[in-house]
């Protein structure tokens, strides 16, 4: 019974000289795996890349990932996406390491700031970054104007040296810039990089190769490959969510996280060119369930399709005076189907709806606006069956008219019986009530000069056949 009483001990021990798998070991100076996860931005930054980072990055830190290798080919993109991606990396317990790459790429815009945000900022020869001023929202911006009215030398007469002296517009222009300069200042100075040229960034939109900016203390190294970085990176030390760490990448393996089919669908259905169709088809979809009720199929699809579009609508930068333009030009040629008005309405609904197609993305962001070819086609295939609709209504309108009071007024059948107040005559083919002030025969040939409700008038007409 003794044995059976004590027998744990031993395991009780063994446990205490080796903690659970897992548990991170803050005295240690290293990270407790030895491996890397790499995660690839190649495009514009939106939502899906967002989400695909985030993820990723909390992957490595359930792993206990020694550093996170955020290799990066981006013009820039939507800035609310930019700086979800930067507090993660900010938040983040495990290194992460910006890498552009390959020879060729570039972190413009948005990337300049992620890039200023990582614990450690590399790059490739042949990459570079910079052009960091904000795209004003519905245009370009007072401060770009600005610059392109300056003289050769990239000032105005009497302007000061400093970047901020320069600026001239509305105070949003001003807002947005100075926010974006004290932003990108904070994270050059958390890290310890270049402040002055950051601010450069963002006034001037002003970009660095790859060696310059590793001589100006923009980045922190220049790497040929992935090898080479992992080389470079062996034994710096970083201070990581407070802690001060020692990067020891000798013989370290690096994983790529792929994006999965949640991130691919939304990758999808917040792409401004796709999220567009599916709006248009929701709309369309529930316009054809209404007229056609029981129909069921136009208005599952288009139910579907609606709800997906608003869901990217919810994400995107969309400007809702378009959206609305949109919806009225729909609505507009919708209504010149059913009241008709000679093609008043449906030219309106034509215009409202191609100009609300170009304002719907108020952004100038690279990758972030719908195709002016698809508006094209959308617009062009309305049009076209505007035009459809109309010439059905003009000639319908110079038909004869064959059904109806209108064509029954004039018409001529035959007496069936004699009668000389009341009788039946055979008229289109069908046998009809007549009423009549003088007498007719059996055969004669009668004409319609009235109608009652189902009780036609008629008189002889000694001129004319049957019809």
């Amino acid at each position: 019974m003794q044995f059976f009483r004590f027998w744990y001990v031993p395991l009780l021990v063994l446990a205490a000289l080796n903690p659970v798998p897992g548990v991170e070991n803050t005295d240690s100076a290293n990270p407790a795996s030895g491996q890397a996860v790499q995660i690839d931005i190649d495009g514009a930054i939106g939502p899906a890349t967002t989400d695909y980072v985030v993820r990723a990055i909390g992957k490595a830190e359930e792993r206990n990932a020694a550093l996170v290798i955020l290799r990066m080919d981006t013009p820039g993109g939507l800035d609310n996406a930019m700086r979800d991606i930067i507090k993660k990396i900010l938040a983040s317990k495990v290194p992460v390491v910006t890498y552009v790459a390959p020879g060729g790429a570039r972190a413009a815009s948005a990337g300049t700031y992620i890039l200023y945000a990582s614990h450690v900022a590399a790059m490739a020869p042949g990459t570079n970054l910079g052009s960091a001023t904000p795209v004003q929202i519905g245009g370009i911006s007072g401060f770009e104007k600005d610059r392109k009215e300056k003289d050769g030398n990239g000032k105005k007469n009497g302007d000061s040296d400093r970047g901020g002296d320069n600026l001239s517009g509305d105070a949003m222009t001003h807002k947005i810039v100075n926010d974006a300069v004290a932003y990108i200042r904070g994270l050059a100075k958390m890290r310890g990089r270049n402040q002055d040229w950051a601010e450069k960034a963002v006034r001037e939109a002003a970009s660095l190769s790859a060696e310059e900016a590793r001589d100006l203390n923009v980045v922190d190294l220049v790497a040929v490959d992935a090898g080479d970085l992992l080389r470079q990176l062996s034994g710096r030390k970083l201070n990581v969510s407070g802690n001060d760490i020692i990067l020891e990448t000798t013989g370290i393996t690096v994983q790529r996280i792929e994006p999965d089919w949640r991130n691919e669908l939304l990758a999808a259905i917040t792409n401004p060119n796709v999220a567009y169709i599916l709006f248009l088809i929701g709309v369309y979809g529930l316009i054809f369930e209404f007229s056609s009720p029981g129909a069921v199929l136009p208005g599952t699809v288009g139910a579907i399709c609606l709800l997906l579009a608003l869901f990217a609508f919810q994400v995107l930068p969309v400007n809702y005076a378009g959206l609305a333009l949109i919806l009225l030009g729909i609505g507009l040629m919708v209504a010149e189907a059913f009241m008709p008005s000679v093609g008043i309405l449906g030219i309106g609904g034509v215009v409202a709806f191609v100009i609300g197609s170009i304002i719907l993305m108020q952004t100038d962001v690279e990758g972030y606006g719908v195709n002016p070819a698809i508006i094209g086609a959308f617009a062009l295939s309305a049009a076209l069956f505007l035009i459809f609709a109309l010439g059905m209504l003009i000639r319908s309108r110079r038909k004869r008219v064959v059904s109806g009071r209108e064509a029954m007024i004039a018409s001529t059948g035959i007496a069936l019986t004699d009668f000389d107040r009341v009788g039946t005559i055979r008229i289109h083919s069908e046998n009809w009530t007549a009423r009549t002030d003088a007498p007719l025969k059996k055969g004669e040939v009668v004409r319609v000069t009235g109608m009652d409700g189902l009780v036609l008038s008629v008189t002889r007409n000694d001129n004319g056949e049957p019809q």
